[in-house]
């Protein structure tokens, strides 16, 4: 952000092609006047802070993702473990806590590019997104491979077991948690991509 030569506009319409938006759909999802997000593409007015993260809100992206370069992942189509792009610090950005055990997200591959976001996802012993329900603009689904995972999603709560799996729209307030007495691994998708 303390780059002088950073174009808010090109970036910002940048990241709205990429998540396949109109500045309507855009504007609307942030709650912000259309005509804004036109202006400030065209660089015709600098937003402010609060303004800008209402915008980023609707794109599902946190301040850092917005002005952090762009981090490099390999086009694939096939990848090796070591390829996988380790998302673990960006938990907290996304509003997931990690106060009872530890959490590992890695990406395969450019979500962005994709606007599909896969995750293999290790929850250890005790490991919880916390009490704070997730919701974001998104579907997401993943597939159990080992331990046991305790999902809610909304009024539902349920415990998947290694071959079972869930499908469901992200705007509905969410929870994940390691039940197991030892790690629990899923694998998930997104899309449009949330971390």
């Amino acid at each position: 952000m303390d780059d002088p030569n950073f174009d808010i506009g090109a970036r910002l319409f940048a990241m709205r092609k990429a998540a396949q938006l109109s500045q309507r759909q855009l504007a609307e999802r942030a709650g912000v006047p259309h005509a804004q997000i036109s202006i400030i593409e065209q660089n015709k007015s600098s937003p402010s802070i609060a303004t800008l993260r209402k915008i980023l809100s609707g794109l599902n992206l946190s301040m850092g993702d917005f002005f952090e370069g762009e981090r490099a992942a390999p086009e694939g189509p096939f990848f090796h473990p070591e390829d996988l792009l380790d998302l673990t610090s960006k938990l907290p950005a996304s509003g997931v806590t990690d106060q009872q055990g530890r959490m590992a997200f890695r990406q395969i591959g450019d979500a962005r590019r994709h606007n599909l976001q896969i995750l293999h996802e290790v929850y250890e012993k005790g490991a919880d997104t916390g009490e704070n329900m997730l919701d974001h603009f998104s579907t997401e689904g993943g597939y159990v491979i080992e331990g046991a995972l305790e999902l809610t999603v909304g009024e539902d709560m349920r415990v998947l077991h290694p071959g079972d799996s869930y499908l469901f729209d992200s705007r509905i307030p969410h929870r994940f948690r390691n039940v197991h007495d030892g790690r629990t691994v899923v694998i998930s998708a997104c899309t449009p991509p949330y971390l």
